[in-house]
């Protein structure tokens, strides 16, 4: 469904078969729009859904920040907006052309738009159904997307500058190479009918595979686990709610447009099915982990608990957001939220750091969400399921591991340990988060004239 080479007209008769039994359109020849008309709506569409998601760069970055100690949160802050740069221009230089074909181009301009849509508004080529650098736009907040997921599993005690370069590495390689598979058209979705509306496996379990990786090889955070261990306080769960809600209105552009056409009334009613699934599964995991901290917490929630089973219900309905009832979404995302909430009890038992739940709410619940789509889907299955998900994570766990390794053999990965005793502001950026702009004797600077 999310393959970006197919003409809008052919979306809007799969969106026709996709809504439901008992429910059937026909629209009069009158009603239907120009060719012209959906082009602008399907554009439309994917501009609206690709800031959508942009928007979740900061909902991240807050996330980030709010969980983490304070001394580490200038350095999040850079880490997320300067990731969401990189990847967006490796996916231009190299990404784009491995996932969706064309050659790659290291060095050079390549093209993303049509070269028809570089003249006058009469000479456009309509048939594509949409402006070419609006997919090419809205395809590229998804792979920030999953470089961000790993920024907060490996957070507090990775250096930032060998993260930057496993970020180009994974926004130029490793994700590209396993969405075209699937996305682009290759063997998973030719061979298998394995689906993946919006990503849940191809950007939610690619980002957490990489995370896991990153995770493994970096170690815990110094004082995390043993008999000296310590608390460690987030610096503002306050902050991480407003993450939290940030990712969720996201989400809508995340789930929403990746119907990827808004040309017809079918498309429309599909588009609204999407939003109010994503909506409510988020909802069903919110529930279910306030549940669920309230019994582990002997009578005592846990907001943070709260956040990550919200998110874990997103991540689980992504994958299949249109064909499920409503009852159905809510289900999906509560398991969801069960999955990631014991998810992140095994991994403290196994003692590895991840100090967001990325793994367990972006890899596990996505997981979850890839192979809960048959329940509702009539053409998936199991199997081919099965097999998107193991052979996307065999790959992105290998080649994460690799780079990983590489970087860790090479110019290191880990802060020192009186670096991350100082914090990653002062050691790497030599500034905290609030006092950039403040005086060396803590007054007020004085306003220049």
């Amino acid at each position: 469904m999310r393959g970006t080479k197919l003409k809008y007209g052919a979306m809007g008769a799969i969106a026709c078969a996709a809504i439901g039994a008992g429910l059937a359109f026909t629209a009069p020849a009158a009603a239907e729009v120009s060719e012209e008309t959906a082009f602008v709506f399907n554009t439309l569409l994917f501009l609206i859904g690709g800031f959508l998601v942009m928007l979740m760069a900061a909902g991240f970055a807050m996330l980030e920040v709010g969980f983490v100690r304070t001394k580490h949160a200038a350095a999040i802050c850079l880490k997320n907006i300067a990731l969401y740069a990189i990847a967006g221009v490796m996916f231009y230089l190299v990404g784009y052309q491995v996932m969706y074909g064309g050659e790659t181009a290291f060095f050079g301009m390549p093209a993303v738009w049509a070269p028809s849509e570089l003249t006058g508004d009469a000479e456009i080529d309509l048939s594509t159904g949409y402006a070419s650098a609006s997919d090419w736009f809205f395809q590229m907040v998804f792979v920030a997307t999953t470089a961000s997921i790993v920024s907060g599993a490996v957070a507090e005690r990775v250096k930032i500058g060998p993260f930057f370069l496993f970020v180009v590495v994974l926004t130029a390689a490793i994700y590209p190479i396993q969405g075209s598979w699937e996305w682009g058209g290759g063997w998973l979705d030719a061979e298998f009918g394995f689906s993946d509306f919006a990503g849940s496996t191809l950007v939610h379990s690619t980002g957490g595979w990489a995370a896991l990786a990153g995770a493994i090889l970096l170690g815990a955070r110094s004082g995390r686990f043993g008999p000296n261990a310590s608390p460690m306080q987030p610096s503002s769960l306050p902050l991480a709610t407003l993450g939290t809600f940030l990712l969720w209105f996201g989400w809508f552009g995340f789930n929403g447009a990746s119907q990827l056409a808004l040309g017809s009334a079918a498309d429309a009613v599909a588009i609204s099915q999407v939003f109010a699934n994503t909506n409510m599964a988020a909802a069903g995991g919110v529930v279910t982990a306030y549940v669920l901290s309230l019994i582990l917490g002997r009578g005592k929630a846990n907001l943070a608990y709260c956040l990550n089973g919200a998110l874990a219900g997103l991540v689980s309905i992504t994958a299949e957001p249109l064909t499920p009832t409503i009852m159905d979404a809510i289900l999906i995302g509560a398991v969801g939220a069960v999955i990631a909430t014991f998810g992140a009890k095994l991994l403290e038992l196994v003692r590895i750091d991840d100090v967001v739940g990325a793994i367990p709410v972006h890899l596990f619940a996505g997981i979850w969400g890839t192979m809960a789509v048959p329940l509702t889907n009539s053409d998936a299955s199991f199997y081919g399921q099965a097999v998107g998900v193991g052979a996307i994570g065999a790959f992105v766990f290998t080649a994460s591991f690799a780079v990983w390794l590489i970087l860790k053999m090479t110019v290191g990965i880990r802060l020192s340990p009186d670096e991350e005793i100082v914090g990653g502001d002062l050691s790497e950026l030599g500034h905290a988060a609030g006092s950039i702009f403040a005086s060396p004797e803590g007054k007020d600077p004085v306003p220049a004239h």
